[in-house]
């Protein structure tokens, strides 16, 4: 598919500018995954994990760290998996390792069962079948194992983001049936941007649910949060990683979390 093709080759433009900033956070024993995400996953030690579209792995090392048996990261750009293994190796993580392979035919070429199936922050939007991703998110998990996702929320995706800025909730994007948005840069949160065309779906709330719900799977919780985990311009970080418009203190959905497990 063409459009997976592009991202692909995007994203893999920002691979070497992610490995360098990401090192350092990893050698000073830092990570950028909010307190949202840690407090929801919980006790994960001892624990199996495969982390779905884990970029350059420092968040899937970062989570090893904390005691995992065994984690495996998955990501679609090659570049990205060779500086997640450079990582791994230049840490020790000897029960962390990498797989290259877009998300969508993953259980093509992967058979193992996990505790937990992970993926988290601008995730989603990248992928264009909901249906077959779920599918593919089913298929990793242990029966007694679960699934967690953290994303922007789609709600959020429909203003147009320099609105938003300012205090303006102007309508830009759909929300139903979006079509890809196509973009000719990438990157500027943890590098600077880069020229190439990607692209990116936005996916209704019951898009992604009901995806999760006919894969066999029963949603644990469903949870909004009014913070967002990069800086969309004018806005506050209320805590580390994590920022809020103070124009729109609760009234604006940001971000959401999803739990599942297998259904019995």
């Amino acid at each position: 598919m063409k459009e997976i093709n592009d991202n692909k080759n995007a994203w893999s433009l920002l691979s070497k500018d992610h490995y360098e900033l990401y090192k350092k956070r990893l050698s000073d024993y830092k990570t950028h995954i909010n307190e949202n995400v840690m407090n929801e996953l919980g006790d994960i030690q001892g624990k199996s994990l495969i982390h779905l579209q884990c970029n350059i792995g420092s968040d899937t090392i970062y989570l090893a760290r904390l005691g995992l048996s065994k984690a495996v990261g998955v990501d679609l750009s090659e570049s990205n998996v060779y500086y997640a293994n450079k990582l791994a190796e230049e840490f020790r993580m000897s029960q962390v390792s990498f797989i290259e392979s877009d998300v969508l035919e993953l259980n093509k070429i992967h058979h193992e069962k996990y505790d937990i199936v992970f993926t988290s922050e601008g995730v989603l939007g990248w992928l264009p079948d909901l249906k077959k991703w779920a599918k593919v998110v089913r298929s990793m998990m242990k029966d007694d194992g679960f699934f967690y996702v953290y994303d922007s929320h789609p709600f959020f995706h429909i203003f147009d983001e320099e609105g938003l800025s300012i205090g303006k909730t102007d309508l830009k994007y759909d929300y139903f049936n979006a079509k890809p948005d196509e973009s000719n840069d990438i990157g500027g949160y943890a590098s600077d941007v880069k020229h190439g065309i990607n692209y990116w779906w936005n996916h209704s709330v019951s898009d992604i649910i009901n995806a999760l719900i006919e894969a066999g799977l029963e949603i644990h919780y469903f949870h909004e949060f009014d913070t967002l985990f990069w800086q969309n311009g004018n806005m506050d970080e209320v805590k580390p990683y994590l920022f809020k418009y103070k124009h729109f203190n609760n009234q604006l959905p940001l971000s959401y979390s999803i739990k599942a497990t297998v259904k019995k």
